[in-house]
């Protein structure tokens, strides 16, 4: 099967988990319009399917991709909860972005770091006995190492401030991967460069030449 991609800044959402007087917690989610799109970048339009069926009084969603080297189709089911609007509409998406997840579609964010936004940094009123923002929050960088897992996360306002950060103890080779996540640089452009088959191969100075050179390199995203 084909590698599955992670997830871009501009695919996760911030959603507000807990909020009180100190502060507010975020939780990061991707919607079923990213699992689509990612499907049909790697898999193709025509080379994936879902169908709903309902066990007990639980609806579940099976996503099945075609595995061209094996020549068949692979499946993962799982099951929806309801939202508090529209209640099927609710499971259907739910299931399908749970199936997708176990595709490995979004499934780094399942180890996000706690993310705490102290009251400083955000806007928090009491309106009666709850406490509210009218505050919008995004991604602004992620980086991943090679297991896959979230070693860096900016996240700013709707005023573009930074108001959290995460940057985890990295590798050279893990720092190389953020770098060019944020530059926008293709790794075999590099390992052309510098005459390499892979990272792993390289000493450790040329990791170094490699990290200052991206350093110098612009961002492809918003400016901090």
């Amino acid at each position: 099967m084909e590698q599955i991609r992670l997830l871009k800044p501009s695919e996760i959402e911030c959603r507000i988990g807990t909020i009180g007087e100190k502060g507010l917690t975020l939780l990061l989610y991707k919607d079923a319009r990213v699992d689509m799109k990612i499907l049909d970048e790697v898999y193709g339009p025509l080379n994936w399917q879902r169908t709903h069926v309902m066990i007990g009084n639980h609806l579940y969603c099976k996503v099945s991709v075609w595995d061209e080297a094996k020549q068949q189709w692979i499946s993962k089911m799982d099951v929806g909860t309801e939202s508090y609007a529209e209640k099927e509409k609710g499971q259907a998406s739910d299931s399908f972005k749970r199936a997708c997840v176990s595709l490995g579609i979004g499934r780094e964010l399942y180890k996000a770091p706690f993310i705490w936004v102290p009251a400083g940094k955000t806007h928090i009123q009491k309106k009666g006995e709850r406490y509210i923002t009218y505050d919008k929050f995004q991604v602004r960088e992620i980086h991943y190492n090679q297991e896959r897992e979230m070693v860096g996360l900016l996240i700013c306002n709707q005023e573009g401030k930074l108001i959290y950060e995460m940057q985890a103890e990295m590798t050279a080779i893990d720092v190389i991967q953020r770098e060019l996540q944020r530059t926008g640089v293709a790794l075999e452009t590099v390992l052309q460069r510098y005459g390499l088959h892979s990272l792993e191969e390289a000493p450790e100075e040329v990791w170094q030449r490699i990290i200052n050179s991206l350093k110098k390199t612009k961002s492809k995203g918003c400016a901090a």
